[in-house]
């Protein structure tokens, strides 16, 4: 029969969270069973640190009950050819916040995983590109195995402040939003703006921004984002905050401070043809959920910085 069984825990280094005992999984049966494994740990993970990936794969997802009080606070970076900023975003997120980083790898072709890890981010790699979205989903399912409470996501392009997440999470458990979104209605563009007023007549919702990636999530958004149904989604946008408001959540934003991106250009809004295929895609998404049964919702925003 074949199992893993958990070995007494043992004392480990103090970690961003606190001591946490280090626990030692042993595989119990037949040594060629767990043999097969191993061709299917890479693939659905990319999982590549450490000389058993078929064990990697297994302890990504498991998690001992006695950690689970510990396991509270994540952050989240989708990550595509970010190797220039990345390792700087993950440095400032845990002088910050003090939580674990997870830095999802969305098949990048330079050394992001790598500059990721030396600054301490555990990092997912995935075998093929699923986009920010796909890549953030990853993010949310990890959280919700390992028992997370709250995940915060924010891009790896230096463009999100991180000294800006004690604000929202202080926000968030003030008012009680499930998701409270970082905003800065002041880097949107004319056409952009047009469009999101577009959209707001369109869905109702009255976030300002839909593409602002600066969001806090509570653990009954990280079970609604982490299942089957968000993964028909393509952008982390309109799709994901009317599944949401589906859901009955509740959604709040914030005004924050954002940089421009030190390189490279948006992907969505990359040309004319994108942002065409964009509003399409996106005009079709909100006339799907017309007329379906809706919860209803709520949307906060904060006052303005001081």
């Amino acid at each position: 029969m074949l199992g893993f069984a958990c070995a007494h825990p043992q004392p480990a280094p103090q970690g961003c969270c606190g001591a946490r005992p280090a626990l030692q999984w042993r595989f119990e049966g037949p040594r060629p069973a767990f043999d097969r494994l191993r061709p299917v740990a890479r693939p659905l993970t990319g999982l590549s640190h450490g000389p058993d990936n078929a064990g990697t794969f297994v302890r990504a997802f498991l998690v001992h009950p006695d950690r689970c009080s510990t396991l509270r606070l994540l952050a989240v970076i989708p990550a595509y050819n970010e190797a220039a900023t990345v390792g700087e975003v993950v440095a400032r997120v845990v002088d910050a916040m003090g939580c674990d980083v997870l830095v999802v790898n969305d098949a990048s072709c330079d050394d992001t995983a790598a500059v990721a890890r030396a600054r301490g981010a555990v990092v997912l790699d995935l075998p093929w590109r699923l986009g920010a979205w796909g890549a953030t989903q990853t993010g949310m399912r990890y959280a919700r195995r390992k028992g997370y409470a709250r995940v915060l996501t924010l891009d790896a392009d230096g463009q999100h402040h991180p000294q800006e997440l004690p604000r929202l999470l202080a926000e968030q458990r003030r008012t009680g939003a499930n998701v409270t979104i970082g905003t800065c209605t002041q880097r949107l563009s004319i056409p952009k703006r047009l469009a999101w007023r577009y959209f707001r007549l369109l869905t109702g919702i009255g976030v300002q921004d839909f593409t602002s990636g600066l969001r806090v999530y509570d653990r009954r958004a990280i079970r609604a984002l982490a299942s089957p149904e968000a993964s028909l989604l393509d952008y982390q946008d309109l799709g994901v905050l009317m599944l949401l408001r589906k859901k009955g959540l509740r959604l709040q934003e914030l005004p924050t401070l954002m940089s421009p991106r030190r390189t490279g250009g948006s992907r969505v809004f990359s040309s004319w043809f994108m942002v065409a295929r964009y509003m399409l895609h996106t005009t079709v998404l909100c006339f799907a959920q017309i007329g379906a049964a809706q919860t209803p919702h709520h949307t906060d925003r904060a006052g303005a910085r001081a």
